[in-house]
């Protein structure tokens, strides 16, 4: 396994965070998105987790990474019918909560619900733990989702030491999150870098800037430490990609092998 330390040199300011983040919980290993998947990747040793937050129809914050239920959930056409929209974001939280979330993955877990982020909330919370939460609209939600995950999310982390991070590919997120919850840290997802990226980040307020692994090389890391934006990574599993992010001195790495990884520090 390969350690690292929490905090790499270099860097500066504000970060309670540790360096290691379990992807989805523990998205390979268990059902992603799914108390199950944060258990696990607790077991491994992770204080910090990664997970997907949309809204149901009726404005319920919950755990899911799809636009659609078709992959990760199972018995929709038997609650909704077998005519029912597979798009989350078309169905009430009474609806969604009766989902089994779990036996995609293996029977193991049959049965595993989708979790509200209320519930990951009291989860994490009372285990000590941290939490970095993807806003991921249904297309066409971007700000009203971003305002919605960041209120209820301030109201759940009232009082706590370390508030989760809130990350997002959608600048519109981010900024109607910043609008309600501005004390919030924010962070702006990358998978492609496009004119102006960095720069955005901080006009939002971000405290990180997180891109997929592959996109990190010396000269970005110089520019957004220039700027006072951490340098986290999605999603790095393999040695190779790890070795390199480390001695980039990069302050974060998102990673399904949380039986790879040991996150130490």
């Amino acid at each position: 396994m390969i350690h690292a330390s929490a905090v790499p040199p270099g860097s500066t300011g504000w970060w309670p965070y540790p360096r290691w983040i379990a992807h989805r919980g523990a998205g390979l290993l268990a059902p992603e998105n799914t108390l199950a998947a944060l258990r696990l990747g607790a077991a491994h040793g992770y204080r910090m987790a990664e997970c997907d937050v949309k809204l149901s129809a009726d404005g319920v914050p919950f755990l899911l990474h799809d636009a659609t239920l078709t992959r990760t959930t199972q018995g929709l056409a038997d609650v909704a019918g077998a005519n029912a929209s597979a798009l989350a974001g078309d169905h009430s939280w009474a609806v969604l909560s009766q989902l089994d979330a779990g036996g995609w993955h293996s029977r193991a877990y049959a049965g595993e619900p989708l979790p509200t982020l209320a519930q990951v909330a009291r989860h994490v919370r009372a285990n000590g733990l941290m939490l970095n939460i993807e806003i991921k609209p249904t297309p066409g939600t971007e700000a009203h989702t971003g305002q919605v995950v960041a209120q209820v999310a301030e109201r759940l982390w009232a009082g706590a030491a370390v508030p989760p991070l809130l990350s997002s590919f959608r600048p519109e997120a981010l900024a109607a999150a910043r609008e309600v919850a501005p004390t919030l840290p924010r962070a702006l997802l990358l998978d492609t870098l496009w004119p102006g990226c960095v720069e955005q980040a901080s006009a939002l307020g971000c405290v990180a800037l997180v891109c997929h692994h592959p996109l990190w090389d010396a000269p970005l890391v110089a520019q957004a430490r220039a700027l006072g934006l951490r340098q986290l990574s999605y999603t790095a599993n393999e040695a190779t990609d790890v070795e390199r992010l480390l001695a980039l001195g990069t302050d974060g790495i998102i990673t399904d092998r949380v039986d790879r990884f040991a996150p130490v520090g």
